[in-house]
């Protein structure tokens, strides 16, 4: 791997990581301070990381032009992957943690389950992201077509 495509896929793994983040805290701290069961509680922090996660790339896109049915398009094809990929080493994790998600949002265990879960989605992601844009996906083909647009 080049270091074009490193730099590259570092900035794509903390991208899809921004969004997964959001999501992911938003709906695993709502659904233990709610008392939802482990699968939905799951469930629902999947949807809001692609929601976050596809929320971040629309933005950048739109904020550069991108009329929001291209951006939309851009964003499937590009971080689809990547946060399928966060989302299932995330919560994995959160599950092997014995008790992580049965506490409340007021315990040490939950905030450091949630961060270590994290942290191990984005090294799992980077190689992901590097081969990805590699082959000339993810990341890199946002920056062609964003390039390409203006």
């Amino acid at each position: 791997m080049r270091g074009a495509e490193a730099g590259l896929a570092l900035a794509a793994t903390l991208h899809c990581l921004s969004g997964c983040a959001i999501g992911e805290v938003f709906g695993m701290a709502l659904g233990v301070m709610l008392g939802w069961s482990n699968g939905l509680t799951i469930a629902v922090s999947i949807v809001l990381a692609f929601v976050f996660g596809y929320g971040l790339t629309i933005r950048s896109l739109v904020a550069g032009g991108m009329p929001l049915p291209a951006a939309a398009r851009i964003a499937l094809a590009s971080d689809s992957f990547s946060i399928a990929v966060m989302e299932l080493v995330d919560n994995l994790f959160m599950m092997a943690v014995p008790g992580a998600m049965d506490v409340g949002i007021g315990e040490i265990r939950f905030w450091l389950a949630l961060l270590g879960s994290l942290v191990l989605a984005g090294i799992v992601a980077f190689p992901v992201n590097a081969w990805l844009i590699h082959r000339g996906g993810g990341h890199a083909l946002i920056h062609r077509t964003h390039a390409g647009h203006h």
